[in-house]
């Protein structure tokens, strides 16, 4: 019993860098989107937006990368448990925030067309992703695409989908634009899970060499985000072909190591990013309202001027919230926001308490 439980631990070990993993990376959404909106409706620039640049060639990059990790875990299965745990799952959670963040943004939306604009609008975010659920929607189109490409050798994948994201694909549909910037990344994390996992294992035996190898890329990565390309379409070094696609696979690999020592050291840090990744979907669905909610406070009661400052506010306000109301509401009617109900699953996928204990 001893051996069995040791073993569990450490395997339980092996992997909490990817929940500290997805931790950062919803931390650096929440971060940007807080950031860019807060000094736009302050009108300047604060601390973090140095450090939003500095994330932005490998923010998007890494979360795809992640999300590809456990993909093969059920490419090989039957279409229906496939479709039920990689499509039916985010097409759910895609269709009910779709809806909900529609109904607060009614007057956006809608305009002076009244319900016939608004409906227009549903139709539209069926096939054009609405706002930032557009990563829910792509994490469902790259599923079924690797699923039916699956049979190509995996070199001849990944060099497709790299080609993709070096081209600059000019396109009036967004999800196209999206889909082939970001593919690779997905299907790089299904590719090369084992890789990615062995450099995990890797970092945890040589943390001073993964420390300074830390070190090195964060200061490349600095220089290539901030230095002018001269390119009016590139605006720094880091956006060029190819740099750019370099730069979000090592920035990926770079927050692997990152989260891997942040695991293994333990401590408040490592536990707090650790519960926002576990949760990160419930922070990324929700995360909108309280943030412009918050933004909207500060700029009309002027209680923090300072755009830096105001920007943390707003964004450890709209990662907060969502978690603190995931919890409250757990267990409840309301549960269904961020778990998926029994009847939303696809006939024989799942047995009855699978289908409580599975959140988004």
């Amino acid at each position: 019993m001893g051996g069995r439980a040791s073993t569990q631990a450490e395997e339980e070990l092996r992997y909490a860098w990817v929940d500290v993993a997805k931790g950062i990376c919803i931390v650096l959404v929440v971060m940007m989107h807080s950031t860019l909106g807060t000094g736009e409706a302050l009108g300047g620039e604060g601390f973090l937006h140095p450090v939003v640049a500095f994330a932005q060639p490998f923010r998007i990059p890494d979360f795809f990368l992640l999300s590809g990790l456990f993909v093969g875990r059920v490419i090989h299965r039957d279409w229906r448990l496939f479709a039920d745990r990689r499509i039916v799952h985010f097409a759910y959670f895609y269709l009910l925030w779709l809806l909900l963040q529609s109904a607060v943004k009614y007057g956006t939306v809608a305009g002076d067309g009244g319900v016939p604009a608004f409906l227009a609008h549903l139709a539209l975010a069926l096939v054009e992703p609405y706002s930032t659920l557009w990563f829910i929607y792509l994490l469902a189109a790259f599923s079924v695409v690797t699923k039916l490409l699956r049979s190509l050798p995996g070199p001849v994948l990944l060099g497709a989908a790299a080609l993709l994201q070096i081209v600059p694909v000019q396109s009036s549909s967004y999800l196209v634009e999206e889909f082939c910037a970001r593919y690779v990344y997905f299907v790089g994390g299904y590719l090369l899970a084992d890789q990615v996992f062995a450099l995990s294992d890797a970092v945890r035996r040589y943390r001073w060499l993964a420390l300074a190898s830390l070190g090195v890329w964060a200061l490349a990565e600095g220089w290539l985000a901030f230095t002018p390309s001269g390119a009016p379409e590139f605006p720094t070094l880091a956006a060029l072909p190819v740099v750019s696609l370099v730069l979000g696979f090592t920035g990926a690999l770079a927050i692997v190591v990152l989260a891997t020592l942040l695991a293994e050291a333990g401590g408040a840090v490592a536990e707090a990013l650790r519960t926002c990744g576990k949760r990160s979907i419930v922070i990324y669905l929700a995360f909108f309202l309280p943030m412009a909610a918050s933004r909207s406070l500060i700029v009309k009661t002027g209680v923090v001027t300072d755009i830096g400052l105001a920007s943390l506010t707003v964004m450890a306000v709209a990662i907060a919230l969502p978690l603190v109301f995931e919890r409250l509401i757990r267990g409840t009617w309301l549960d269904f926001l961020f778990r998926r109900p029994l009847a939303f699953h696809l006939a024989g996928t799942v047995k009855r308490n699978e289908a409580v204990l599975r959140p988004a």
